[in-house]
């Protein structure tokens, strides 16, 4: 995902660190710059992509980690089904790797966030990045947790449990196509003061994904398949960087490729991105917001089972597991 070009409350680096002048990636996507180091294009794009498409807590994992060794995992298979007997019996039954890998996370997320210049709650974002990530949390009252959701995270999966712990949706397995409004609550909807009282006293947790597999995952869904984003977006990214194409009506924008894709990318405003690419930096807030927990989409069935022994769903309640009837990373 894109790092911030414009925020309100300071400027980053490639690395999520605050510095001085924002370095312009703009450039390196423009036309004379292609030109001009065709040669290093390729490596260019590829350390944009991942830089763009990652958001503050997989770089920092990427790249302040990634010389730590954690504890590797024991017997998951077994370990998922302590999971569901402990949820069954009321034990505190407790996954010590992802407990250490967790405790990393949080506090490295700790040391980025306590930049002065950081926002440290949602009320010192502007307006526009307060509504973003509202409108992005979830709430359940009866199990008192928030989930902001990320596209092509599993998301469509995850708002099956939330109906399926409302009642709302019998079961997660159910063959329906996935309505990603009815029967769903939204931090957005309530008042300043219920928001902030849930946002102290709820569970609150997230998910994300490798961020180059996450951008191709929007690309081949929304460029391979859906029409109207081939019409909305495609259209749009053809006749911008295809020359002698601006005025012609027989574009329809289902043969862009993942170049221009990227070039489109680092050419837009990241506060006005569509969710499916914008960055989870913007879409979650997590300086803004004090996750409890952080799950992978390269663990998502582990740390799945986590989240719902820790919020206490019933032993019914579990993560869906990925059919061919419906896309479950949207």
């Amino acid at each position: 995902m894109m790092l911030p070009r414009r925020q309100d409350y300071g400027k980053r680096t490639s690395d999520g660190l605050r510095s001085g002048p924002v370095t312009s990636f703009r450039s390196a996507g423009s036309p004379s710059s292609v030109r001009r180091g065709s040669a290093v294009l390729p490596s260019v794009l590829t350390f944009l992509v991942v830089v763009a498409s990652g958001g503050l807590l997989l770089m920092i994992e990427k790249g302040m980690l990634n010389s730590m060794e954690t504890p590797s995992p024991r017997g998951n298979a077994r370990r998922l089904e302590l999971f569901r007997e402990s949820r069954t019996h009321g034990s505190d039954g407790v996954d010590v790797d992802s407990e250490i890998l967790q405790e990393i996370r949080n506090r490295t997320i700790r040391t980025m966030c306590s930049q002065k210049n950081m926002p440290h709650s949602i009320w010192s974002l502007s307006a526009l990045q307060r509504k973003t990530v509202l409108q992005h949390i979830l709430v359940n009252e009866e199990y008192r947790f928030l989930y902001c959701y990320v596209p092509k995270v599993a998301c469509s999966n995850w708002k099956r449990v939330l109906k399926v712990l409302s009642g709302a949706l019998e079961s997660v397995d159910v063959n329906i196509k996935m309505d990603h409004r009815s029967d769903l609550l939204f931090l957005s909807s309530l008042k300043p003061e219920e928001i902030r009282y849930r946002l102290k006293h709820y569970f609150k947790f997230m998910f994300v994904r490798e961020p180059m597999e996450r951008l191709l995952s929007a690309y081949r869904n929304k460029f391979g398949e859906i029409e109207s984003y081939q019409k909305k977006y495609g259209v749009e990214i053809v006749k911008r960087y295809r020359k002698g194409l601006v005025k012609d009506a027989s574009v329809k924008g289902d043969d862009v490729t993942f170049g221009e894709f990227v070039r489109y990318l680092l050419d837009e405003d990241v506060e006005h991105m569509n969710e499916h690419w914008m960055p989870v930096y913007n879409l979650c807030q997590p300086c803004a917001v004090s996750y409890n927990f952080i799950g992978s989409y390269e663990h998502l069935e582990r740390d799945s089972e986590y989240v719902l022994q820790r919020i206490g769903a019933p032993p019914f309640v579990h993560f869906p597991e990925r059919q061919t009837w419906w896309n479950d990373d949207k």
